[in-house]
């Protein structure tokens, strides 16, 4: 009898080696412009304009829904995201936000963008980082699309365009 419990709790544990589901993911991105902080708090604190520096993003529409600020994105491809704000500290010039749905090829995707002072007067420093799961939260056989791979492709793709857009808005201010 010892021996079928021991076999039936090995089959268990061999199984549960499996079944892990995704690994969190994160991308970190930083640019330094040549603009003060507050300057560039100004352009990244406006949640409902963030067209103005994301190339990828052709329209928004920002709206409240009980305490909740939501925007929805148009992108250049044709698909739609929506976003909640989840904060805005202006001490630490600290924006935070999540993706609730949409086009880009993520779950549980958690983002907050930080200015900071620069080494030099009048310089800031901007980081943007992301964290997020694939789209496919079982494990693999996994559909194309919706793997580790593309929702890091995706967000890297937002971050590159959007970073050194927002520089170049900073600095022709």
């Amino acid at each position: 009898m010892k021996k079928i419990i021991i076999g039936i709790f090995l089959t268990f544990v061999s199984f549960s080696v499996f079944a892990h589901g995704p690994s969190p993911q994160k991308v970190e991105k930083s640019i330094t412009i040549n603009a003060s902080p507050d300057k560039v708090w100004a352009i990244v604190k406006d949640f409902g304009s963030f067209q103005k520096w994301e190339p990828l993003v052709t329209d928004i529409k920002l709206e409240k829904k009980g305490e909740d600020t939501l925007r929805t994105l148009t992108l250049k491809s044709g698909g739609k995201v929506i976003e909640r704000l989840k904060g805005i500290d202006e001490e630490a010039m600290k924006l935070k936000y999540e993706i609730i749905e949409g086009a880009v090829p993520v779950a549980d995707y958690n983002s907050f963008i930080v200015v900071s002072k620069g080494s030099n007067p009048n310089e800031s420093n901007v980081t943007w980082v992301g964290r997020f799961y694939r789209v496919y939260k079982l494990n693999p056989p996994i559909p194309a699309g919706q793997d580790d791979e593309s929702a890091l492709k995706a967000v890297n793709e937002i971050y590159d365009a959007g970073l050194p857009a927002l520089k170049k808005l900073a600095e022709s201010k």
